[in-house]
């Protein structure tokens, strides 16, 4: 334990990270390890960034580890450091030590996640006993705990154990919490304001932060009884908090980070966004939300708060506008033609033209500037740009019935802007600028990021403003015209793309090829998303856009992509651009469909371009830095194997030579990020073998079936991916080196026992069931299916019920000789006599009809070769249960449809139809997994056809003791099916 200090201040060195981080977590796992940590992290004799590293530890701990299987922390540590944990944060009050509370704040949420209210039920007196009602410094502390655990109550879903928990929380807090909000707002409204405005202030910002927690699901009754009290026009203290801005907390004009007096009328518009939403009824108790809306006037109308560092405030009071539009409540307020008019010109036009501090980003920050833009309706205050804001105004305006007045006065902007521009376009392009943002917002009635404009507004001609003022910004080469609009006609292509017709849009696709070559960063990145999103316009299911489409840009598409990621420079700046990546991931996948049916178009350079893909991954892997970059670097690789092999086969031994060299070095240097990728790539590659395996492969097998490979739990899935394609092509070897033992032991001793890995151990054992011949198999199954009954006795869950009958039926399904029903049943038979008949009943019979559609076919055909083919099922005592599982079947077949695949799905495989947004094949914290390197389903029981055809062929040359057992089953759902079997042919003599 006395090496913790070091080997945290080793952790922060890149050389000696992975090593330091490996013994930190071994050491995890020992008694007293969170607690000497703890006491680490208070101990000043210790440098701040080593405590800092030790905060950060502890937050790793409570996230990742907290309810590991393997190596798990001890209880008596995890409840020692739950009742330490807020007199740390008291301990830590300190404004110095600020960084380090935060990580701490962050640990109580996370294990508050998991253990509250159950295993950590004095929290919240913990918290109430730890206010002060003079010491602000501890009151923040405190008040950060409070607010990351409640915090988590917004995005969840209304549940009784969602509203048990409030509960438990309001009946402990809420005095508390109203008394120490009325003292704080109190201290500040009066006069003179306290020594420590500043630190009381912040307070008062988590405190409204709080009470916006109590209320995202409910209004408690405390809070309701107070409403006057926060929300009264005149004496609310909501309201009161609109005029405050004394001036010990005013900022300087330059100022880019907003001011605390800002920062808490933003969380108040937050609040009133919110009652608008939920509460609408409580408040037109009073006048509230006109007096909330003259604020926005007061505060912002008129362009009174041009600055940066107000930008959050503008755009939350615009969104309180929005919303109170839309809400349908509040017509009396917007409904007239003069006010719509005060609003666009005093709060709305204001807001749309682009700033010194915008244009300084286009071009010093373009990627801040690219993150912002794309933004737009995004919730949270710090995301929307203040243009997004009132943009979002005029749509509010035109979606709720003011479509006529918003149209026409916009419009008059609109003409003038473009009027302006037309007499000066080198002086005055920031005109046509604001011009084409307005109409793309009044034109908007109703959108998404995903598919752009899905509905517009009828009064606003979309193509023939394109056509007369956008078009010719598309067509302009670099310096012709400014590059904002460019950037501008490319954004309006990307937000109406739904509204160009597929010619218009195939006309346009080689000037965004073009763009993707010029010098400007923000141009060539809108470029590749515009692409993107173009190639997958959908009609219904299918893809709008052919590979015959892009045949002849497909070439120069990927080497301007390649050609711009390639001349970043370091690795951090290659990886920096992911839309670039993304862009050219999915335009493979249109030229991989090309090359399915045309594969002149790219297979003749696939080495060249798989060269390219490979520098470009040998340059990234040196510093790993942005994980949607990895992803689409690697699905670009998977998907051009997949591709291209699948077309010509004889190129498979290319993409080995160029791959097997670098993935050495990632598997050599631990680059654990790219490990997971790499396993999947290889199996992919050795998937593609037809029959045996290449020496190179067999040499990684022992390093594969190592424990450290598996300690990695982004790992697993491709590891198990890769080991299921060595059994299906060298099983036999596997056997004869004693590899199938240590295959078996990563089954029994890792992924078995462990609630987040079962799934992957159930897939892996069907691997062997299935490639294993059952005469080798004999010996090692009884001890498998005690392994499985132990982790049943000993953690059963839900989903590891389904999993242990599932594998049942998928070993007593599939057409391997040798491995009938009897087979399993047998062995099971040998743990203990009349067992089997006590698993049937309890767990197989009861999870059939839960079995997810996929499953079902399997299902059914495990239970008809149990029924029809086993010989123990025919002899009592397993005789009895034989009627409660012909039962079950016969109730599969109510749902005929999930026992095949149409051919739809059978067809619709992989990158074929993907969208890597919709598809979620982005990066994954867990594991990443490839699209591109997903077989087609395998349907493990290809050789029945129709399972009722199967049943029903069974039935005729059924034992004589089957019909006896027919009978005693459920009259009144065996006779009608097996009446319907007569009629289809199928008599039962």
């Amino acid at each position: 334990m006395s090496d913790i200090a070091s080997l945290l201040q080793a952790s922060l060195q890149p050389a000696s990270r992975k090593h330091a981080e490996q013994q930190l977590h071994s050491l995890a796992a020992q008694h007293g390890f969170l607690a000497h940590l703890l006491s680490l992290i208070l101990d000043v004799s210790y440098d701040r960034p080593t405590r800092l590293a030790g905060g950060i530890y502890l937050k790793n701990v409570a996230k990742l580890r907290w309810e590991e299987d393997d190596a798990p922390l001890p209880e008596q540590d995890k409840t020692a450091l739950r009742s330490q944990l807020v007199p740390t944060m008291i301990a830590l009050s300190d404004p110095a030590d600020k960084t380090i509370r935060a990580q701490i704040a962050e640990s109580v949420a996370l294990i508050a996640e998991l253990d509250f209210p159950t295993k950590w039920s004095d929290l919240i007196d913990q918290l109430v006993l730890s206010l002060s009602p003079t010491d602000y410094g501890i009151n923040v502390g405190v008040l950060q705990t409070a607010h990351s655990i409640f915090n988590q109550w917004r995005a969840q879903v209304r549940s009784d154990e969602l509203f048990t928990e409030i509960n438990f929380v309001l009946s402990r807090f809420i005095k508390p919490f109203l008394d120490l909000f009325n003292q704080t707002a109190t201290l500040l409204l009066s006069s003179p304001t306290p020594s420590n405005i500043a630190i009381v202030t912040h307070a008062q910002i988590i405190l409204v932060d709080i009470f916006y927690d109590f209320t995202c699901q409910d209004l408690p009754p405390g809070i309701e009884d107070a409403h006057d009290a926060f929300f009264s026009p005149q004496t609310g203290l909501f309201q009161r908090f609109m005029s405050w801005n004394p001036a010990e907390l005013q900022v300087d004009p330059d100022e880019t980070q907003p001011s605390l007096p800002a920062q808490l009328k933003t969380k108040i518009f937050e609040i009133g966004e919110l009652y608008i939403k939920l509460f609408p009824d409580q408040l037109s108790r009073s006048p509230a939300v006109e007096g909330f809306v003259q604020s926005v006037w007061e505060l912002i109308g008129s362009n009174k708060l041009p600055g940066v560092a107000d930008d959050a405030l503008v755009s939350q009071s615009l969104r309180f506008i929005s919303t109170a539009i839309r809400s349908g409540y509040y017509k009396a307020l917007f409904s007239s033609r003069d006010t719509i008019a005060s609003l666009v010109q005093g709060v709305v036009i204001p807001n749309v033209g682009l700033r010194d501090y915008e244009m300084e980003q286009f071009e010093d920050e373009p990627l801040e500037f690219i993150r912002l833009d794309l933004a737009f309706g995004g919730s949270a205050s710090e995301v929307a740009t203040r243009r997004q804001a009132a943009a979002d105004v005029l749509q509010a305006l035109v979606s709720s019935g003011y479509q006529a007045e918003a149209t026409e006065i916009v419009g008059s902007w609109i003409t003038s802007g473009l009027q302006e521009y037309n007499s000066n376009p080198a002086q005055n392009w920031k005109a046509k600028d604001s011009a084409i943002y307005l109409l793309t917002a009044v034109a908007t009635e109703a959108s998404t990021t995903q598919h752009g404009v899905t509905s517009t507004n009828a009064l606003v001609d979309v193509v023939k403003f394109f056509s007369e003022h956008v078009y010719q910004d598309l067509q302009a080469s670099d310096g012709i015209v400014h590059a904002i609009l460019h950037v501008d006609a490319i954004r309006f292509l990307l937000t109406f793309r739904n509204q160009l017709t597929r010619e218009q849009l195939l006309s346009v696709l080689p000037f965004l090829v073009r763009h993707l070559n010029s010098d400007n960063y923000v141009t060539y990145t809108y470029a590749a998303i515009t692409i993107d999103r173009i190639l997958f316009i959908k009609k219904g299911t299918q893809l709008l856009f052919s590979q015959a489409d892009i045949h002849d840009l497909a070439a120069d598409l990927l080497n301007a992509l390649l050609s711009k990621i390639e001349a970043a420079g370091p690795p951090e700046k290659v990886a920096e651009n992911d839309h670039l990546m993304k862009c050219k991931s999915i335009t493979y996948s249109c030229a991989m469909r090309i090359i399915v049916t045309a594969r002149q178009t790219l297979t003749p350079v696939y080495q060249q371009v798989l060269q390219r893909l490979v520098n470009i991954l040998g340059v990234i892997a040196k510093n790993p830095s942005n994980p949607n970059f990895d992803q689409y670097i690697f699905e670009s690789i998977s998907a051009l194997l997949r591709f291209v092999v699948s077309g010509t086969p004889s190129t498979l031994p290319a993409f080995e030579q160029a791959l097997f060299g670098p993935f050495t070095f990632i598997l050599q240097q631990d680059i654990d990020q790219y490990i997971p990728y790499v396993f999947q790539i290889l199996a992919q590659m050795l998937e593609a073998h037809i029959t045996g395996v290449p020496t190179e492969y067999r040499s990684l097998l022992p390093f594969l079936l190592t424990p450290t490979c598996w300690q990695q739990k982004g790992s697993i899935p491709g590891l198990v991916k890769l080991l299921k394609a060595f059994l299906s092509r060298d099983a036999t070897e596997m056997i004869n080196t004693g590899q199938i033992t240590a295959v078996l032991a990563v089954i029994q001793q890792r992924l078995i026992p462990s609630k987040i890995n079962d799934g992957w151990g159930f897939e892996l054992l069907q691997g062997v069931v299935r490639y294993v011949p059952p005469a080798q198999l004999r010996q090692y199954f009884k001890p498998i299916v005690m392994t499985l009954l132990t982790r049943m006795q000993t953690s059963k869950t839900d989903k590891y019920i389904y999993l242990f009958s599932h594998f049942l039926l998928f070993t007593m399904a599939i057409d391997v000789d040798g491995l009938g029903p009897d087979y399993v049943i047998s062995s099971v038979e040998e743990i203990q006599p009349q067992l089997w008949s006590q698993i049937l009943v309890n767990f197989i019979v009861p999870q059939v009809p839960k079995m997810p559609h996929k499953d079902r076919k399997v299902a059914a055909v495990g239970l008809i070769r149990m029924l029809m083919q086993s010989t123990i099922m025919l002899t009592p005592p397993n005789a009895q249960s034989w009627p409660q599982a012909f039962v079950s079947v016969v109730k599969l077949f109510s749902e005929p449809q999930y026992l095949s695949k149409s051919k739809d799905e059978e067809q619709n495989t992989g990158l074929t139809e993907i969208d890597f947004e919709e598809q979620t094949a982005g990066y994954q914290a867990a594991y990443s997994r490839l699209a591109a390197a997903e077989g087609a389903p395998v349907d493990p029981v290809a050789y029945v056809r129709d399972p009722r055809d199967f049943l029903g062929q069974a039935l005729v040359k059924a034992d004589p003791r089957v019909k006896g057992l027919l009978a005693a089953g459920d009259v009144a759902v065996v006779q009608p099916f097996v009446q319907a079997l007569a009629a289809s042919g199928y008599v039962i003599q």
